[in-house]
């Protein structure tokens, strides 16, 4: 009875030495842990959206994922992706602080330990503001959002962060409303950013009220709290009416909508065509060959946006600019962590630097 007793004491301790190793040693476990990228929330000022008349704060909420060698490797700089969220969304939620359909950093980590990309910042700022979003534009109602990720945002993480500060190490992606930013922003600053990605772009074209009944709801809205409980598609067009036909005198919402009296009002329908990519791509070719890489994508079920996205396949094709473009079989948001895993985040790795280009000049 002594013996087995003794027997029965010794394997406890040894059991319990192990689970000690495997607490205090690191990286020890049955299988490798995954290293992790670390995430944090930072507050990034806007010169330019000080003074907007929506009342939004200029000091915007910006989310950051380091990859996991940031923290131990410090003489190392890093290629940066600067990635815009879409409509109704905001960077908390891509960044797993909220419960969402995506946590980008995961995905990020992911597809690192399997092998498929380098180490990246990603950098995600918050665009969500009184209209449930910036569409990435300069706008006295919002404020000047295009300059803010294409200058001030850039100049923050230069400063900060241990980037490699040239175009040729940046990146500009997004999703939905971030896409549109993405190409917007993009075509006008390959001096900034050398490589698009856009997934599922929207707005391409100006997106009108469709029915008559769609015009109704939009006119209804007459107070913040009206705006507030209103459908996805009337939250689009105040977006949409805040970003590119603003009017300061305008009170409460200091816009100007499509319709007026269930009228169409021409001077708002050719200031939203003005700020529609298909229809600017034309006076930005010579900004857009100056691109190192663009790729673009949207799913076969998300029919209008997939429209969109074979006109510019096709514009992009006549003018001769080498370009990705891919329709898959999907929605506007179910397989859009895989896009980013299998196709982005590869994309940028093949075509950003990660060394500093001899003789370029820091930008």
């Amino acid at each position: 009875m002594s013996h087995q007793f003794i027997s029965l004491n010794r394997l406890c301790r040894i059991l319990f030495l192990l689970a000690a190793l495997a607490g205090a040693a690191p990286g020890y476990s049955q299988t490798n842990p995954m290293k992790t990228g670390k995430v944090e929330r930072i507050k990034v000022h806007g010169k330019g959206l000080e003074g907007n008349l929506a009342g939004d704060s200029p000091d915007r909420d910006v989310s950051v994922y380091l990859p996991p060698s940031y923290q131990t490797d410090k003489k190392r700089h890093y290629p940066v992706i600067y990635f815009l969220h879409g409509f109704t969304d905001s960077d908390d939620k891509w960044y797993g602080f909220t419960k969402h359909w995506i946590n980008l950093p995961a995905v990020a980590d992911k597809t690192l330990a399997d092998g498929k990309t380098g180490e990246f910042i990603i950098v995600t700022p918050n665009a969500d503001n009184r209209y449930f979003g910036s569409m990435y534009s300069n706008s006295v109602t919002i404020g000047n959002w295009e300059d803010y990720v294409a200058k001030e945002l850039v100049a923050y993480m230069d400063e900060k962060y241990r980037t490699i500060p040239q175009a040729a190490s940046r990146g500009l992606a997004g999703h939905s409303m971030g896409g549109y930013g993405t190409i917007r922003i993009g075509q006008k600053h390959p001096e900034i950013f050398s490589s698009l990605y856009l997934l599922s772009p929207c707005c391409m074209t100006p997106n009108m009220p469709g029915n008559p009944q769609m015009v109704s709801r939009m006119e209804a809205v007459k107070t913040v709290a009206d705006l507030q409980k209103a459908d996805f598609g009337t939250k689009a067009m105040f977006a949409s009416a805040a970003s590119w036909s603003p009017n300061p005198t305008n009170a409460p919402f200091f816009l100007d909508l499509p319709t007026k009296e269930g009228e169409p009002q021409p001077l708002v329908t050719a200031k939203w065509a003005a700020n529609a990519p298909l229809a600017t791509l034309d006076q930005n070719i010579g900004n857009i060959r100056q691109l190192h890489a663009l790729a673009f994508d949207a799913g076969s079920k998300d029919a209008t946006i997939a429209a969109t996205n074979k006109v510019l396949d096709g514009m992009l094709t006549n003018y001769k600019i080498v370009h990705t473009y891919e329709e898959y079989d999907g929605d506007h948001i179910n397989r859009i962590a895989e896009r980013i895993e299998q196709k982005m985040l590869p994309f940028f790795t093949a075509n950003l630097s990660t060394e500093l280009v001899k003789g370029g000049k820091e930008k």
